[in-house]
């Protein structure tokens, strides 16, 4: 059965829920679209889930870290099962939520895979819907992996869904994925073990402090090897065996379960984009400044979909929404513009960074110099006992520009967002030496990085 709307949106996610309820709210007939429950990746398989998990292992860290200096802990444990209830009062109620809000808003749900049938015509199930425009918010999947016995492997969401942990776990792939996850497990009693088919993980991070969290995650007993491409994966009586290369040399790991922790691709593969001649690329739908299809000007696209300069992260895909919104209801006059943008990886303690690192600085032919410290000694850190703590900052030579900042240590994941508020402002190193800071705070210590 064919039903019109003014709009369609394939996703209930950050990308797609905004562009929904503010064209809803101006008047416009709207549908959404998700096979998915409702409420996308951040809330329900990726953001916040991973960060309730990350909160109790945090607890036991903390623990750890202060035995003996003051604390006296016995039979602290992470109890799985527990966990993930506690894990479960965020998640489960999302997706009816999610339905109710669209429902009280007047925007029409529509359960299942869309696919395209012509330039504005999308078909769910027996119905075809029929609308003005179509803004694509469908995030992101786990990416296609070249490897034998690929079957094998568990994804991200499924390990976020898991009642019990095995006893030995591997990690392929040497992102943040993987390197969050590694935290969790070994602070929650497994035996793991991480691949990285490079010689550098956390790619885009700076890599000296990528070296010290490689450095702290092998202390936690995590085995971490290096320029190590999974070949193949086949099941034994045991579990699972990993076939791998190391420098050419072949090596077998032993595990109880396998996770897909190598990146992540746009969920666009079967939307049938070629029957609405939608031009896409490896990085999602093609899109001008507007955020616009360059090859359908009736399709929008956001978020992990589309193919623009912002990361693959929510806040990003928020952003590019609002941006959706207004172009479609006002007509194209709002760019994305990208402005240091902070990213994380909750481990323990967490790595983060906003801006340029020093190897974008130099190809950029910049001039600028580098304060970084290891800041284990530092009051901040030596009080909780966090031997992993360092920073970098860069600042351009004739502008007095602070082009990065990269934090590595407690609260690295909030201090982050000082820098950022400071580069999108334009302040300068000085201006925020002149600053008061609340003491003693991680903050407090930002003017000493300068």
């Amino acid at each position: 059965m064919a039903k019109r709307f003014d709009l369609v949106a394939i996703g209930s996610g950050a990308a797609a829920s905004t562009v929904a309820m503010k064209c809803r709210k101006a008047g416009w007939t709207v549908a959404v679209v998700d096979s998915q429950p409702l409420g996308g990746t951040c809330a329900l398989r990726g953001c916040d889930p991973k960060k309730v998990l990350v909160g109790v292992t945090e607890a036991l860290d903390w623990t750890e870290r202060l035995r003996d200096k003051g604390l006296r802990s016995s039979d602290v444990r992470v109890d799985w099962p527990e966990l993930m209830r506690f894990k479960r009062t965020f998640t489960d109620p999302v997706p009816a939520r999610r339905e109710k809000s669209f429902s009280r808003a007047g925007i029409e749900v529509f359960h299942g895979r869309a696919r395209f049938v012509g330039p504005t015509a999308v078909r769910v199930g027996d119905d075809v819907l029929e609308a003005r425009y179509v803004h694509i918010g469908a995030g992101a999947k786990p990416a296609d992996l070249p490897i034998d016995g690929s079957q094998h492997l568990t994804t991200s969401d499924e390990f976020l869904e898991l009642d019990a942990l095995p006893r030995r776990l591997l990690l392929v792939g040497g992102g943040y994925i993987s390197f969050e996850f590694a935290h969790v497990a070994r602070r929650a009693g497994v035996a793991v073990t991480l691949l990285h088919r490079s010689a550098r993980p956390l790619k885009g991070f700076d890599a000296d402090l990528v070296g010290n969290l490689v450095e702290r995650t092998r202390r936690l007993g995590i085995e971490v090897f290096l320029s190590t491409e999974v070949r193949a994966i086949d099941r034994t009586d045991e579990g699972l065996r990993v076939h791998a290369s190391t420098n050419g040399e072949t090596r077998v790991f032993e595990a109880n379960l396998v996770v897909h922790g190598g990146g992540r691709v746009p969920a666009i593969d079967d939307l049938g984009l070629e029957e609405a001649g939608v031009k896409r690329g490896k990085h999602g739908v093609e899109v001008n400044e507007f955020l616009q299809s360059v090859s359908n000007h009736s399709v929008y696209a956001a978020g992990d979909a589309a193919a623009t300069e912002g990361a693959p992260l929510t806040p990003v895909a928020g952003y590019e929404a609002q941006i959706v919104a207004a172009n479609l209801l006002e007509g194209n006059h709002r760019k994305a513009e990208y402005p240091p943008i902070p990213s994380v990886v909750f481990t323990l303690p967490p790595l983060a960074r906003v801006g340029l690192t020093e190897e974008d600085a130099r190809r950029r032919g910049l001039r600028f110099r580098t304060h970084s410290e290891e800041t284990s000694s530092w009051y901040s850190a030596r009080r909780i006992g966090e031997e992993c703590s360092a920073y970098k900052v860069l600042v351009e030579e004739d502008t007095e520009r602070i082009l990065g900042a990269h934090l590595l240590g407690p609260h690295a994941d909030e201090a982050i967002n000082l820098f950022t508020m400071a580069m999108n402002i334009g302040m300068k190193p000085r201006d925020i030496k002149k600053m008061i800071f609340a003491y003693p705070t991680v903050a407090s210590d930002i003017p000493y990085m300068l």
